[in-house]
């Protein structure tokens, strides 16, 4: 028996736009507990040059990736959809162990199964070394406040 995470896909510009909130949503707990679900247990992902399979894989990589990308922020934004397929760009802010920030910009292309978890996730990411200067994502840790700007909003 299959688990649904709502939306569900065919989508519209809603259905799309709220997926994506719930992703950058669930992302930003840090949590892979929490974040794995949304995948089905077939899951394959390519994240920059890393090839993922299953929820084993997917949960060990995210454990790995908010252990050495410290008080993680991201924001995603809707791109474009169709039928089971969504596009997101995004933008994230972290630290590393030498307190060295960076943001992170990149694509994604997700692609739903029929219970609307996640069988596909292809991300396309660049990393660009910023001074606490330049930061640009100040909220509390956790979910982006309601009415903080979003990636159009803040020219990325």
């Amino acid at each position: 028996m299959s688990v649904q995470r709502p939306p569900l896909p065919p989508f519209t510009f809603e259905t799309a736009t709220e997926k994506v909130r719930r992703a950058e949503d669930a992302w930003n707990t840090r949590n892979p507990d929490i974040v794995t679900p949304a995948y089905s247990d077939h899951s394959e992902w390519r994240n920059r040059a890393t090839f993922l399979k299953g929820h084993a894989d997917i949960h060990a990589f995210l454990t790995a990736k908010w252990q050495r990308e410290q008080e993680y922020r991201l924001i995603k934004g809707l791109w474009t959809f169709a039928e089971n397929r969504i596009a997101v760009r995004f933008a994230y802010e972290w630290h590393d162990a030498a307190g060295q920030w960076h943001r992170s910009y990149g694509n994604e292309n997700w692609q739903f199964d029929a219970d609307g978890r996640m069988e596909r996730r292809i991300a396309s990411i660049n990393d660009l070394e910023i001074t606490e200067k330049e930061r640009l994502f100040h909220w509390a840790l956790g979910r982006r406040p309601e009415g903080h700007p979003g990636l159009e909003d803040l020219n990325l």
